[in-house]
C-alpha cells in the first residue's frame, strides 16, 4: 500500500514523502535569519518581508523533494528568496524603486561569492563590543529605523545614529583585519573570505556551523 504524507491529500495531488518534508521546518530555521536579512533589504518593510518569507516556507515544502539533492542549500534558497523578491514587486502592482525591470533583475542577482561574503556579516558582529554590535545589528540586519534603535536601546536619536555609524567604521576595520578583500577596479568589495590568521572569527564561523 502506498504510503501519502497527509490524510487530506486530493486525488490529483501528489503525495510528499514524509521523512523529506519533515526536513523543511529545520532548515528553513537554521537559514531563516539570513533569508529575513536578506528580503528585508530589499523590501524595506517587517510586514511584506513576513509575507514573502511565510510564501517562501511554502515553497519549501511543496518542493520538499528536492532538498535531498540540493548541494548548495544556501545558495539554493537564496535563489528561491531572490525569485520571491522578484515576484513581489511585479505583482503587487507598485511602482518598482528603480527606473525598471531589467535593474531590478541585475540588483537581485548576487553571485554566490557575495552570498558568503555577507555571511560573515553576522560572526564579525559578535566580535564587536556590545554598544556598537546591537545597534548595528538593529540597523543592518533587521531593517530597524535608527529613531527606532534609540527607543529600544533607552537613548537618544543621535546617539543611536553615531553608535551605528562608528559600528560601521569599526565593522570595516574588522573586515580589513580578518578577512582577504577582492576589490575591483572601482575599489568596490567583490568577495571576502576569512584569513586562516584571525582565530576569533575563525571560532565564530565554526560554531555557527555547528
Amino acid at each position: 500500500m502506498e504510503n501519502k504524507s497527509c490524510s487530506t491529500c486530493s486525488d490529483n495531488q501528489v503525495a510528499k514523502p514524509i521523512d523529506t518534508c519533515a526536513a523543511v521546518a529545520p532548515v528553513y530555521l537554521e537559514y531563516e535569519a539570513k533569508l529575513r536579512s536578506f528580503v528585508i533589504k530589499r523590501v524595506h518593510d517587517k510586514d511584506e518581508t513576513n509575507d514573502i518569507l511565510q510564501q517562501l516556507y511554502v515553497k519549501l515544502y511543496k518542493h520538499c523533494e528536492q532538498l535531498p539533492g540540493v548541494r548548495n542549500l544556501n545558495a539554493w534558497l537564496h535563489q528561491i528568496a531572490r525569485n520571491a523578491v522578484y515576484d513581489y514587486y511585479r505583482g503587487q502592482g507598485r511602482l518598482l524603486p528603480m527606473e525598471d525591470e531589467s535593474k531590478l533583475e541585475e540588483a537581485l542577482r548576487q553571485e554566490p561569492e557575495r552570498e558568503e561574503t555577507e555571511n560573515l556579516i553576522l560572526p564579525l558582529l559578535t566580535m564587536l563590543p556590545a554598544e556598537y554590535a546591537e545597534p548595528l545589528r538593529l540597523s543592518e540586519i533587521e531593517g530597524i529605523s535608527q529613531k527606532e534603535i534609540a527607543e529600544r536601546l533607552g537613548m537618544s536619536y543621535s546617539g543611536a545614529k553615531s553608535r551605528v555609524q562608528r559600528g560601521r567604521q569599526k565593522l570595516k576595520e574588522l573586515f580589513v583585519e580578518c578577512c582577504h578583500l577582492e576589490l575591483d577596479r572601482n575599489g568596490a568589495l567583490i568577495s571576502a573570505t576569512a584569513k586562516e590568521s584571525c582565530k576569533p572569527l575563525q571560532t565564530q564561523l565554526k560554531g555557527s556551523r555547528n
